[in-house]
């Protein structure tokens, strides 16, 4: 029976885990902290260990674990800019992703997010919170009906993002630098700029790729925005430049932001940081904006569906890497 160590395991979750492990004839070794450089002493000794974002490992961390034991490193996420990619190659640790996993679970959130910007209910139930339920010009609003909503990055994620929106009745476009049949079917493929201008609410997708998508909505994106726009970031914070996006708030060029993910996340989620100052200014500035700018903790794929998927698919990388020496999800090619 393989023994694996799992990092960032939260309660909710565990029912999940165990319903595998019998599936998988695995043994789980649970862990809530992160793992990561800090306490890579933790994982000593054990061939199989599993992360999750925020789990941070560098090529120093890689080389130590592997020196004390670690033969595979999966991580349960299809994002992997936590692991040094570069140094597994180097070291020769196999290293294992996730591509794919329920794509409703971020796709509802996005929508909900962008519902709840377009009908001002943070505001509104800010103020119903402080039992105060005066009707303000600011809870009158549009339909989405009435809207244009703009689909960046046009995968799975997206195009059910698309197909949400179109069922409530909004006009849906898009915008990928690899436009897809599947999308089609719900979306109109436009030119970056036309969706820019046109769209009332921007849903971001995008992945992050170092070097292509740093800071993709930036100063000169929202330039273009429509006035009064609302944009919604549930992919990466890799891809937005947060002070020209917060300046923007800010004058009243967009009505709203949201957010299921920053920069410098390490810093700011996963933690209670009570009535304290954050660290990263960006983030205080955030949080300081509620409520034209709301912010949830990266929960895009906290789902029953999206965990099975998560869990599943890196068991069978397991299985398939140690099978065959490689997955068809593998890093390190």
């Amino acid at each position: 029976m393989k023994k694996i160590i799992t990092y960032g395991v939260r309660n909710y979750e565990l029912p999940t885990f165990e319903k595998l492990k019998e599936k998988y004839d695995v043994e789980f070794v649970y862990r809530d902290i992160y793992l990561s450089n800090d306490c890579k002493e933790d994982a000593y000794g054990y061939e199989y260990v599993m992360v999750r974002g925020n789990c941070f490992l560098n090529e120093d961390s890689l080389r130590a674990l592997k020196e004390h034991g670690m033969k595979v490193l999966l991580t349960r996420t299809a994002g992997y800019n936590h692991i040094d990619i570069a140094a597994c190659k180097k070291l020769d640790i196999p290293v294992a992703f996730v591509p794919g996993y329920s794509p409703n679970s971020v796709a509802e959130l996005t929508v909900s997010l962008g519902m709840s910007l377009l009908r001002n209910l943070p505001y509104t139930l800010q103020r119903t919170s402080a039992k105060n339920f005066v009707v303000t010009d600011r809870m009158f609003s549009r339909e989405v009906r009435e809207c244009t909503v703009g689909i960046l990055g046009c995968g799975k994620i997206g195009r059910t993002t698309g197909q949400l929106f179109k069922g409530l009745g909004a006009k849906v476009i898009g915008y990928d630098a690899y436009p897809n049949k599947e999308a089609e079917k719900v979306l109109t493929f436009v030119e970056l700029d036309d969706l820019i201008k046109n769209s009332d609410i921007i849903c971001c997708h995008l992945p992050y790729i170092k070097g292509s998508t740093d800071n993709f909505i930036n100063k000169e994106f929202v330039s273009k925005m429509k006035d009064h726009a609302i944009l919604i970031n549930s992919a990466r914070g890799e891809v937005m430049d947060f002070d020209a996006v917060l300046d923007a708030v800010e004058s009243g060029k967009l009505d709203g932001l949201a957010l299921d993910v920053v920069k410098n996340e390490k810093a700011l989620f996963f933690k209670d940081h009570g009535n304290e100052s954050l660290q990263d200014p960006v983030h205080q500035r955030i949080i300081d904006l509620f409520p034209k700018v709301i912010i949830t903790p990266h929960i895009g794929s906290a789902t029953t569906m999206a965990l099975q998927d998560m869990v599943e698919i890196s068991l069978q990388n397991l299985d398939e890497i140690l099978k065959n020496g490689t997955c068809k999800n593998s890093l390190n090619k």
